[in-house]
C-alpha cells in the first residue's frame, strides 16, 4: 500500500484546519481528581465492612487515583509555567487552553 504522501491530491485542495480543543484538563482532570478524593473519604466510614469483605483494595485504589491526579495536575502546572516563561523544552499546547 503506498504512503499517503505519494497519493496525488486534486489541484488546489488543502485539507481544513483541525478544530480547536474544547475539552481541556480543567474539565476532566480536576473533577476526576475530586471524585477520587470524595470516594476515598466516603470509604473511610466503611473500613470495618471493607475489612470483613476483604475489599480494602478499593480504599487504596481511591487514594492512588487521588494522588496520581494531583501528580498529573502538578506536571501540567509545571509545563504551563515553563511555556509562559518561554522555555524551549516546554509543551506550548499548555498555553492554548483557557482556564
Amino acid at each position: 500500500m503506498p504512503a499517503r504522501s505519494s497519493i496525488p491530491s486534486p489541484a488546489g485542495y488543502t485539507p481544513p484546519a483541525l478544530p480547536p480543543v474544547t475539552a481541556g484538563l480543567w474539565h476532566i482532570a480536576v473533577p476526576g481528581t475530586a471524585i477520587w478524593f470524595i470516594a476515598f473519604v466516603v470509604q473511610l466510614f466503611f473500613i470495618p465492612e471493607l475489612q470483613e469483605n476483604n475489599a480494602m483494595v478499593w480504599l487504596w485504589t481511591c487514594l492512588a487515583g487521588f494522588v496520581l491526579g494531583l501528580l498529573g495536575l502538578s506536571v501540567y502546572a509545571l509545563q504551563r509555567r515553563a511555556a509562559r516563561l518561554g522555555r524551549r523544552s516546554a509543551n506550548q499546547m499548555a498555553l492554548d487552553e483557557s482556564i
